[in-house]
């Protein structure tokens, strides 16, 4: 029988106690659909990604999609995998085989909610160029006084490339906008799949907005990738993180969520991003 999207699960990642969180679809057979079928199965569950899990082994090989494109890691879908694989086959620890990474995902049931965590790919980064920079802040109307300048703009990969602007208030990232072709284009262009618009309230409690344009999503309400990325650039920059932050995401979209990220001293490790998962 040919797979379905009514055969797709969903799973809100990274929710506030019962509510928000980022919806994800999640697949799991014996074996993964041709790449035609899962780009037509995302797009009609019309999520921002779709996660299609196969068991290989003691590993399950995991694939990503947008609406609209294959995505090589998806932090809140691996969380939505992590819930549903708790679910099926029991709390436990799983290894995930990816198109270019191996990680692990961590699925525990505690009442209505899953508790799901995940250790990213290897993360890196560096300075984002100035004309990208530029690029950026006028696609959302910004200018370079609206920049804090302790987070200065940077490119950050924990699986995908993503470029970090950190804002100097609250307001400012409320007042987020932007075409969403344009944006697609700078995106593509730059091979960015999320923008990560991030106001630091404290040293450990940031807020985000993540664009996805690149996978023709306006707005993401929580992002796992994105904030591995962030979580990974701010050890690199020396911010004084005491070995975790808490992320705010989704508030302006009224799809508040809450993500924690614990980040090791070594250069380059993985990041765990960890939070709560609700069944649809």
């Amino acid at each position: 029988m040919n797979p379905t999207s009514t055969d797709v699960l969903r799973i809100s990642a990274f929710s506030d106690g019962d509510e928000g969180g980022n919806p994800a679809g999640v697949w799991i057979g014996s074996a993964l659909p041709p790449d035609a079928e899962m780009q037509r199965m995302a797009h009609a569950v019309g999520f921002s990604e779709t996660a299609f899990a196969a068991r290989s082994g003691d590993t399950f090989r995991v694939r990503y999609f947008s609406p609209e494109a294959e995505v090589a890691f998806c932090g809140h879908a691996t969380i939505a995998l992590g819930a549903a694989l708790a679910h099926q086959f029991g709390d436990g620890v799983y290894p995930l085989a990816l198109n270019q990474a191996n990680i692990t995902v961590e699925g525990r049931r505690e009442g209505g909610l899953t508790l799901a965590s995940l250790q990213s790919p290897p993360t890196r980064s560096q300075p984002a160029d100035p004309q990208l920079v530029a690029a950026a802040l006028d696609l959302f109307g910004y200018g370079e006084a609206d920049l804090d300048p302790r987070i200065p703009p940077g490119l950050a990969h924990a699986g995908n490339d993503h470029l970090v602007l950190a804002l100097a208030s609250r307001d400012l990232l409320a007042a987020m906008r932007y075409e969403l072709e344009a944006g697609r284009t700078l995106m593509q262009a730059h091979g960015l799949v999320t923008i990560v618009l991030v106001w630091a309230e404290s040293a450990r409690l940031f807020h985000t907005r993540n664009p996805f344009a690149f996978g023709g999503v306006y707005e993401d309400p929580a992002t796992g990738a994105g904030t591995a990325a962030l979580a990974g650039y701010l050890r690199d920059l020396g911010w004084p993180h005491g070995g975790a932050i808490e992320v705010v995401q989704g508030e302006d979209m009224g799809m508040r969520s809450r993500l924690q990220a614990g980040i090791g001293d070594a250069p380059g490790s993985a990041i765990r991003v960890a939070g709560t998962a609700r069944f649809m």
